[in-house]
């Protein structure tokens, strides 16, 4: 665009405005415009009266043409309000409306630039120049090409003529001017008007003073606008084409059900409703599932299968008639079996075997006495009946990863001989995921329950809810809340699927549900369970399940004969303690997993003899030990101490580190600790402060140094009410310069009384230690009762210590202690 200030000089001329909104006049071109406002109608009639009858045609900027059409009233304030550049228009004639406005048939002159506007009061009134007029000599004087101008010309005329082609209500006149226009600069202001565009492009045509550019802008205006063209005709000839093809198919439909009525064989869609009918007089359904699948059949019926609802309703159907409704597997209710099972299934466990043969014994006297009972007596379907004959509490293991929390329950199931039926709930968020979604949804499926169920095949299987601690919440529900009514024996006996739309007795399924951390799972789901903890193993025990269960297990699974791998104990051993450091025996079954695959490969070459693993060549085939033997640190330094921890994944050992720190301030904690173990930290500095005479330290230590505590392992979060007696025995090594024994390990809580207080997870962390090579153990005296759950060759290598005030830790875990000489000495648990 050539810059106005470039332009040649021009005469200053004054003239009345008219303000135009929602379009532009393009020189050429005749338009009518309607003076509706008292301004634009007093600037109309002025107009009228002078002998030009001209005016200055300049189009409204769209934001105040907004504001214009929302105040009747609001008028044009200054030039602001419009585009610079204008037109200046002869008047036709004039057509005076009904109501009051005119109607005025202007026709565009020249183009003009608005300098000022003079007079805003009755009429607008401005200073305007005008802008030379584009030629086509003009252009060609600077330098475009006629053969340029010419294929411009060609390809508009040629885009009006497919544009026809593809409009059937194009008028024909129209494309005859268009076609024959001898004028290219008439011909773009003509193509730009017929294509109804913005505003903004409008004017940009308006305002444009070279003639290739102008014909190249419209151009591009008009092939955009073709292919939008092209393509809502090639959308309307699918789906013509579809509507056709959908036509034709319902013909060769009908004309198919009049040939199999001559044939004999009947309508198809007759003939799935007679099937549907047959099946639901042979389902037995409840009442209230053959009233619904009745009142859906007929529906089917008058509608058809071919029809997208249609389908929907089969589908139902199809749900409704293959639910177990009144379909029971009998159980074998043999206790004898139930301990038989659970012995070749799992090794030990005694107690955890003996709490389940307990259930299934309360359990095998409910169906006893329920199949006992006078059905005369009582109403069977009432509260109390449901409630006396109900599976009862739900059964719920908890423990870390890889102790056989899923292994039971499929235990279970096998010796009540029913199916087994296990639910992931691991990141679960969304309700409908056990509930179902509504019909009305597309894709709507029935919950993850119903599933189970519709999968076993009865309605009384073994259903096991994983993972119940990592259930979620979100703006889609709580799954925890249908969790409660699933478990409820005083709610389940009419579970309403959202799907399905009717009750469904889950009061016979045995449900058990699995947890890692019974912190995260909502207290009032926790009443509805019966919680049964299953710890880590020991080394003795994790040996006899990898001899009985995981070796013959992994040899199968490689396809190897039962004798192709020997693993002597010391080489179990030496598996279990360097390549393994976990409660479970999920690592153990994925090395020993590990070997087997390597004997897999010498049996696939031809090599059939057994392999004997040795401990010495553990390192060849499975790499360098992950985990070193002695995990204990040589601590001759004072100042550091050994703790246990409980995690998700069992016991841990935990180092605890003391430092001072020379005219520092106050108590620095670092390590990743939790609220509580911060508290444990403040609390064991304040003890020994506070008794640092009796335990021979100089009280001005604390209040010229400061004090750093550090827990390792920084990265991973700490916490937990047990790591207060090894705090204060880091401290009081440090500031007593005695370091603590590198043979014991300590655990439990503390008060500013100087009380050692009791703690959880006892058996996790005696196992941990023994583990990584402790020979003693501080734990709280009130802990000793739990002392039995301890394997008892932990027991025969672990001396236990039993504590009941702090100064008892300090006597037993220095070497060389300066505790209190009148203290009570700690004494250890008799083995």
């Amino acid at each position: 665009m050539v810059p106005i200030s470039s332009q040649i000089e021009r005469s200053v001329k004054t003239g009345l405005l008219f303000p135009l909104r929602n379009i532009v006049l393009l020189p050429g071109i005749t338009l009518p415009i309607v003076a509706g406002r008292p301004r634009s109608v007093a600037v109309a009639e002025a107009t009228l009266l002078t002998p030009t009858r001209e005016l200055v045609v300049a189009s409204v900027r769209p934001e105040i043409a907004r504001l214009l059409d929302e105040d009747p009233h609001r008028e044009i304030e200054n030039l602001d309000s419009l585009y610079p550049i204008a037109t200046l228009a002869v008047v036709q004639r004039t057509i005076r409306l009904p109501l009051g406005p005119l109607q005025l048939i202007v026709e565009g002159q020249e183009r003009v630039c608005l300098e000022e506007l003079l007079q805003r009061d009755p009429t607008y009134e401005v200073r305007f120049q005008a802008l030379p007029a584009l030629s086509v000599e003009g252009a060609i004087d600077r330098g475009m090409e006629r053969a340029t101008l010419d294929a411009l010309t060609g390809a508009l005329q040629s885009l009006w003529r497919e544009a026809a082609s593809l409009n059937p209500n194009f008028p024909d006149e129209v494309l005859s001017i268009l076609l024959n226009a001898d004028d290219p600069i008439q011909l773009a202001y003509q193509s730009c008007i017929l294509l109804q565009q913005e505003i903004e492009q409008m004017q940009a045509v308006l305002e444009e003073n070279d003639l290739e550019t102008l014909m190249r802008r419209v151009l591009a205006n008009l092939q955009s606008e073709m292919e939008v063209m092209r393509l809502r005709r090639e959308i309307l000839g699918e789906t013509k084409k579809e509507i056709d093809q959908k036509q034709r198919e319902y013909i060769l439909r009908e004309q198919l059900k009049k040939i199999q009525e001559e044939l004999g064989d009947g309508d198809p869609d007759r003939q799935e409703v007679e099937e549907l009918r047959s099946r639901l007089k042979e389902s037995k359904l409840p009442e209230s599932a053959a009233k619904q699948a009745k009142r859906e059949l007929a529906r089917l019926e008058r509608i058809g299968s071919a029809s997208a609802e249609g389908g929907v309703i089969r589908t139902y159907l199809d749900w409704l008639l293959e639910m177990p409704w009144n379909r029971t597997v009998e159980d074998n209710l043999d206790l004898d079996n139930a301990r038989a099972v659970l012995d070749a299934d799992h090794h030990d466990l005694t107690p955890i075997k003996d709490r389940i043969v307990e259930h299934l014994a309360t359990f095998k006297l409910k169906q006893v006495a329920r199949a006992t009972e006078d059905p005369s007596t009582e109403d069977r379907d009432s509260s109390h009946q449901r409630e006396r004959y109900s599976v009862g509490t739900a059964l719920c293991f908890t423990g870390p990863p890889g102790v056989g929390k899923t292994s039971l329950g499929r235990s279970i199931a096998r010796a009540l001989g029913r199916p087994f039926e296990r639910l992931s709930l691991g990141g679960l968020r969304d309700e409908a995921e056990l509930r179902g979604h509504r019909r009305t949804y597309i894709g709507a499926m029935p919950g993850r329950i119903v599933q189970a169920l519709h999968r076993a095949g009865v309605n009384n299987p073994v259903i096991m809810l994983d993972e119940l601690d990592k259930v979620g919440m979100d703006y889609r529900g709580d799954p925890a809340s249908v969790l409660l009514e699933i478990l409820d024996p005083q709610q389940n006996y009419s579970f309403r699927d959202l799907y399905l739309d009717l009750d469904f007795d889950l009061s016979q399924v045995f449900f058990i549900g699995t947890a890692n951390d019974l912190s995260k799972v909502p207290p009032p789901l926790l009443d509805r369970l019966e919680i049964i903890e299953l710890s880590g193993y020991s080394e003795r025990e994790k040996r006899a399940i990898a001899r009985e269960y995981l070796l013959p297990r992994q040899i199968e699974k490689a396809g190897l004969p039962p004798d192709a791998l020997i693993l002597p104990e010391e080489t179990l051993s030496e598996t279990i303690a360097h390549y393994t450091r976990e409660a479970g025996v999920r690592k153990l079954e994925q090395q020993i997993g590990a070997l087997c695959r390597k004997v897999a490969v010498r049996y696939a070459n031809g090599d059939s003899e057994p392999m004997t693993v040795t401990a010495d060549r553990l390192e060849t085939l499975l790499g360098p030990a992950q985990f070193l033997g002695e995990e204990i640190r040589d601590r001759r330094k004072p100042g550091i101490a050994t703790g246990l921890a409980w995690t998700l994944q069992g016991g841990e050992i935990l180092f605890v580190e003391a430092a001072l720190l020379p005219e520092g301030k106050d108590l620095t904690i670092t390590g990743q600790l939790g609220k509580v173990m911060q508290e444990s930290a403040h609390l064991a500095r304040a003890y020994v402060w506070s008794n640092a005479a009796t335990l021979g330290i100089d009280s001005k230590t604390f209040k010229e140094n400061g004090l750093h505590l550090h827990v390792p392992a920084g990265a991973i979060p700490k916490d937990g009410p047990s790591a207060g007696v090894t705090m204060v025995a880091a401290i009081a090594s440090l500031l007593m310069q005695q370091p603590t024994r590198t043979d014991t390990a300590m655990t439990g809580e503390i008060n500013l009384s100087g009380e050692v207080l009791p703690i959880g997870g006892l058996r996790e962390k005696v196992l941990a230690a023994h583990r990584a090579g402790v020979t003693r153990v501080l734990i709280p005296r009130r802990n000793q009762k739990d002392a039995v759950d301890i394997p008892e060759d932990v027991r025969e290598a672990i001396e236990l210590v039993a504590c009941d005030r702090i100064e008892e830790i300090l006597a037993q875990a220095l070497q060389e202690s300066k505790a209190n000489p009148n203290s009570k000495t700690a004494e250890p648990l008799p083995n």
